[in-house]
């Protein structure tokens, strides 16, 4: 089992995928930096407009809980389905098949890569909410369905990028539809200073099949321990897992070679 882990998960790939993360710029803008200038800028924004106090650590919270999904949006349903495009085009994956290095290795060592990434982001995130905003410490069970809620939406944010990025076929489409998710999203679940409520009715629509939507809205109630009616946010989190996973099953149809003859064409 050792042996076969060890095939598997090989240091050179890990350093491979490492450095296509670090030199990688939009994760590093879009999912470090932007969700905390972001998230300190619509805090202190929100905590002018009370009339006391009282709320600013309920309202800090509220806002920090919903940022906290800018970070897999951009890490992997931006970064790595941009990255990953630029690899299909440049025909990388199929070379590694030639040279014996399997689908499973690739996707392996690539996970782990995105897994430490995914967690010292968030690690920075909060440690500056806790730094320069007043974070509200968390119930356990509270703290323990957050961190689900953000494994299960960063494995349906990858299998959404990877199908982008295999359909897409270039950066340039793959850029632009990405980047369209991206902002959409943050839209829509009410990150970019629009509340769901202020959302017209055909927006409010599609918001209520986003998780972004309940987490960003609903999950300072979860944090604290209140009671919550989970049943809409396990609808959205089904949904757009089913829609991503449609999109993954078709990408996945498609052989490397079809790329390559695409990029010529």
């Amino acid at each position: 089992m050792h042996g076969k882990m060890t095939k598997i998960v090989t240091p050179q790939m890990l350093k491979f995928q490492m450095l296509n993360v670090i030199g990688n710029p939009y994760v590093h803008i879009f999912g470090v930096v932007f969700p905390i200038v972001l998230a300190l800028l619509i805090t202190q924004i929100a905590i002018s407009e009370l009339p006391g106090d009282e709320m600013a650590p309920m309202v800090t919270t509220s806002i920090y809980l919903g940022m906290g999904t800018i970070i897999p949006m951009a890490v992997l349903l931006m970064g790595y389905s941009i990255s990953y495009a630029q690899e299909l085009s440049k025909g990388i994956p199929e070379r590694m098949q030639l040279f014996g290095i399997k689908k499973s290795v690739i996707f392996c060592n690539n996970m782990i890569v995105q897994t430490v990434f995914l967690i010292a982001a968030f690690v920075i995130f909060f440690l500056s909410g806790y730094i320069f905003s007043q974070l509200e410490r968390p119930t356990i069970s509270g703290l323990v369905i957050y961190i689900l809620c953000m494994i299960v939406f960063s494995m349906i944010c990858l299998s959404l990028a990877h199908g982008i990025a295999c359909l897409c076929k270039n950066f340039g489409r793959t850029y632009c539809v990405s980047m369209l998710l991206y902002f959409a999203f943050m839209i829509l679940g009410g990150m970019m200073g629009i509340s769901y409520d202020n959302l017209p009715g055909w927006a409010q629509i599609a918001a209520k099949l986003l998780p972004v939507t309940y987490i960003n809205r609903d999950f300072y109630q979860i944090w604290t321990g209140q009671p919550y009616h989970y049943m809409p946010m396990i609808q959205s989190f089904l949904f757009f897992g089913a829609v991503s996973a449609i999109i993954l099953f078709l990408a996945l149809k498609r052989p490397f070679g079809v790329y390559q003859k695409d990029e010529m064409m």
